[in-house]
């Protein structure tokens, strides 16, 4: 994987506004935040996509991501946000390191607008594509 920002993040070559440090993940807030408190969670593990972590690093952002979103929650004042991860260029990842994003939704609209344009799934194609993808698995 060729480095990116947060590698230099993690090796504390570059500073952040830290968060969160553990011996797998570290959280940091965004520095082009779409709102007040918008919070970045990262496994040290440099992997580009989700589908790349190990169980180890996917167990340790799954223990860390809810209590950082309480603790975001808590200091920025907001009701709502969004958690948001992308993986690949073609699903809007711009630094290809695994990343979430914890975005509060505040009452005045600050925060992460999404267009959502939901399609209606065929009852035997969702049957055979479910059965296909538990058996990758």
């Amino acid at each position: 994987m060729a480095e990116t920002i947060f590698s230099k993040i993690i090796r504390g070559e570059i500073p952040c506004h830290k968060v969160y440090e553990d011996a797998q993940v570290l959280s940091f807030l965004d520095v082009f935040p779409l709102s007040r408190g918008h919070t970045l969670v990262i496994p040290k593990q440099e992997v580009a996509t989700v589908d790349q972590l190990s169980d180890e690093s996917a167990a340790a952002l799954g223990r860390a991501l809810p209590r950082i979103c309480r603790a975001v929650l808590k200091v920025s004042g907001a009701r709502a946000y969004n958690i948001l991860q992308n993986n690949g260029a073609g699903a809007h990842q711009a630094v290809f390191h695994v990343h979430f994003h914890i975005i509060p939704k505040h009452e005045n609209g600050e925060g992460l607008g999404i267009v959502w344009k939901p399609g209606k799934l065929d009852s035997a194609a969702g049957a055979a594509m479910a059965a296909e993808i538990a058996k990758a698995m």
